[in-house]
């Protein structure tokens, strides 16, 4: 992938006032369902119909999309409405059915994403095509497999790439369906900083009433677009009811979504600004949670030493702890005065908090 910078012809070409934004619902449900939604859509900034034709479900027995028949409905959506149209696709055969029907954008889903062997297979099925594809993370945060998908379909002649970031699965507890991860996402675009890079807030969320911020900070990060599904009426949607929003959401919510401008040196030096900011953000929130998973294993540490009668301060330990911090903390570039008065405010809060369980 030397020569990055044609990937991000496609986009370029649109010569678009706003971010990329493709909408459309979760699922295929019925012809009518679909053109309902293309039709209150195709007067908006949506560049981009989606539409769900296979649905790969973690569990079998729900609903897992109308399949090729779907393929019609979005044929009929550009014929009645000329919005181009995309779906997902995640095996060679979903390739050539989409091809057949003229879809213009493809995605590859995190399901496939995951496997290099079926990121393989459908290099090889789209070989040489002019289509725009769009490969989602996988759902592990994986930066390698998820440039590797990319890579293979470079490598297979797919000229016209990008990325979608659709966050990660998690066993933990969380207000996110997928945690964003942000720190990877950025780390992406550093590596391919010309690959065009579309946010999914409704899978992060997996749930409309966050899709708004998600957005905006996807938008803080100078992510190139969004993908947002919607539905005239997401309560009995077929799939995924909690995350869609309607038509009329989606138009309030890209009127309130701040885009930075670029016109000027002072406009360019406020959203180099801003993306710095917002990165930091992300860091510092990540920072809080690492620090709230370290104060719950002290806790932990301080049960098992009221259990057993022993003293909260282990000097040797502590001791041998800090050197180490110092030497890794050098090897970051970061001076031994701050790692001493970080770690030494970070060991403090743990021995207050375990004298409190072994004398409470």
């Amino acid at each position: 992938m030397e020569n990055k910078k044609e990937m991000r012809t496609w986009l370029d070409d649109m010569k678009l006032n706003h971010p990329l934004v493709i909408a459309g619902p979760c699922s295929a449900e019925t012809e009518e369902q679909v053109l309902k939604i293309a039709h209150e859509l195709k007067d908006t900034d949506v560049n981009y119909f989606r539409a769900g034709i296979w649905k790969p479900r973690t569990r079998p027995g729900n609903f897992e999309g109308v399949g090729a028949l779907g393929l019609k409905w979005l044929q009929k959506v550009k014929e009645e409405t000329g919005m181009k149209t995309c779906t997902e696709v995640a095996n060679a055969a979903h390739v050539k059915l989409a091809l057949e029907h003229d879809v213009d954008l493809l995605w590859i889903g995190a399901r496939s994403t995951v496997s290099p062997f079926i990121m393989q297979e459908i290099a090889d099925a789209l070989e040489g095509t002019d289509k725009i594809v769009l490969v989602k993370n996988p759902v592990n945060p994986d930066l390698s497999l998820w440039l590797g998908g990319i890579e293979r379909l470079y490598s297979a002649g797919v000229k016209n790439l990008g990325a979608i970031h659709r966050g990660f699965s998690t066993y933990e507890k969380s207000k996110y369906r997928n945690i964003p991860e942000w720190q990877v996402a950025i780390e992406f675009q550093n590596k391919f900083p010309d690959l065009p890079l579309i946010n999914d807030p409704s899978h992060i969320t997996g749930n409309r009433e966050m899709i708004f911020d998600v957005s905006q900070t996807a938008l803080d990060l100078n992510f190139d677009g969004l993908m947002i599904e919607t539905h005239f009426d997401p309560e009995n949607a077929w799939s995924d009811a909690a995350q869609q929003v309607t038509p009329s959401s989606l138009i309030q919510i890209m009127n309130d979504l701040k885009i930075r401008k670029e016109t000027d040196s002072e406009a360019q030096y406020n959203s180099e600004l801003n993306n710095l900011r917002a990165q930091i953000d992300v860091v510092d929130n990540q920072i809080l949670d690492l620090l709230g998973k370290r104060m719950k294993v002290a806790d932990g540490i301080g049960g098992l030493k009221k259990q057993k009668n022993v003293a909260v301060l282990q000097s040797k330990r502590w001791n041998e702890i800090l050197g180490k911090m110092v030497l890794e903390g050098e090897e970051r570039g970061l001076s031994e005065e701050f790692i001493l008065r970080m770690f030494k405010a970070v060991h403090q809060e743990s021995i207050n908090r375990q004298e409190k369980i072994i004398n409470g």
